[in-house]
């Protein structure tokens, strides 16, 4: 099973507290999670997007970087490990997303891939004038399937001439082409965006469920190999989790107990308010992510313990048919990323051959 790190691009990382530890996205904070992250053997940083954050007293996301930058630098102060930016597709076209790719694909020599996403938070697009309309939650995987369309033909051939509803390229030329094996991964959970992972993806993420059950996230893979049969193409699913890990589990979930202390209410009301604003999907991650039963971490399956624990749970993921990674965050990256390659990596049954190396 592959391992990640869902990199802090924005402020706080994933827990919405105002007693979780506090911090400003930098990238000499990501530089050292990535070197770190490499040393220890993880196979993949990626970076989300957020161009707005939800606010309160924690102003949660309020400041951020951007993705494609963010991962160029990281791509230049590594050597192993893979390089995942996100796009925005409504501010990207998709022939100049090519170029950036390809640009990285060659500070990386090959390392890179990309993650496509809709924009589903309105106001991040209406602050800059370019939001399409609430229509776009019903038509956002049509145009989403052409600019990824695009992007292939590209890579392939350097060349497009692509007509269609959403774009329209005129002897497009981009070149050079990626030397890597461009992976293309997808979020979305609605069943329009896992039959676009089964056409267009290599990789499907989806969010984790729940505080220590591990293999809640099931019935996504189910779903993805339904979209796959009728595709013939190998998805695998990557899970998005947290990990709060201590010597003991009683450390562990005393942390816990301590951030949700902290939860920022106001931050949440609107990330409520913004989950709700797509009434045409009703099984997508935005929706569970807003939740308010767990929305201190947007929702995200969370594994809570001692170290041994952790690995264990770990390890029940990677017994999920077609699960092909876990995309990690942690309450403190830093400590978090050393703690996992040092003692939860080595205890898992999965990561043998790593840990060995």
């Amino acid at each position: 099973m592959q391992v990640g790190v869902f990199v802090p691009i924005n402020n706080n990382g994933w827990l919405i507290s105002t007693t979780s530890p506090q911090y400003k996205p930098s990238f000499d904070l990501n530089k050292e999670i990535a070197v770190r992250a490499e040393r220890h053997g993880l196979d993949f940083l990626l970076s989300m997007i957020k161009l707005r954050g939800f606010g309160g007293k924690s102003e949660f996301w309020e400041y951020g970087l951007e993705s494609f930058t963010l991962m160029a630098g990281l791509a230049a102060v590594t050597e192993r490990i893979k390089i995942f930016a996100t796009c925005p597709t409504l501010v990207i076209p998709p022939a100049f997303a090519a170029r950036m790719c390809n640009t990285i694909d060659s500070i990386s020599h090959g390392r890179f891939g990309l993650n496509l996403i809709t924009g589903w938070q309105p106001p991040e697009y209406t602050q800059m004038g370019v939001w399409p309309g609430d229509e776009h939650f019903r038509n956002r995987y049509k145009m989403l399937d052409e600019y990824a369309g695009i992007l292939r033909e590209l890579w392939e051939t350097g060349v497009s001439d692509f007509k269609g509803t959403y774009y329209q390229m005129d002897d497009c030329r981009v070149r050079p082409q990626p030397t890597g094996d461009m992976k293309i991964i997808c979020a979305g959970s609605s069943d329009e965006g896992l039959a676009f992972s089964a056409k267009w993806a290599d990789y499907a993420f989806c969010l984790g469920k729940g505080v220590n059950t591990p293999t809640a996230f099931a019935s996504n893979n189910e779903r993805l190999a339904a979209a796959t049969a009728k595709t013939g193409r190998d998805v695998s699913i990557f899970v998005l989790v947290m990990i709060i890990a201590a010597e003991t589990d009683e450390e562990a979930f005393a942390k816990w107990k301590h951030y949700n202390d902290g939860i920022d209410l106001d931050a949440i009301d609107w990330l409520a308010d913004q989950g709700a604003k797509d009434t045409h999907n009703t099984t997508t991650n935005v929706r569970q992510l807003a939740a308010p039963e767990g929305a201190i971490n947007i929702n995200m399956g969370t594994l809570i313990g001692s170290y041994e624990n952790i690995a264990r749970m770990l390890d029940e993921m990677a017994e999920v048919p077609n699960t092909g990674g876990v995309l990690l965050t942690f309450d403190d990256f830093v400590e978090g990323v050393e703690a996992f390659g040092t003692r939860i990596q080595p205890l898992m049954k999965c990561r043998q051959n790593v840990a060995t190396a």
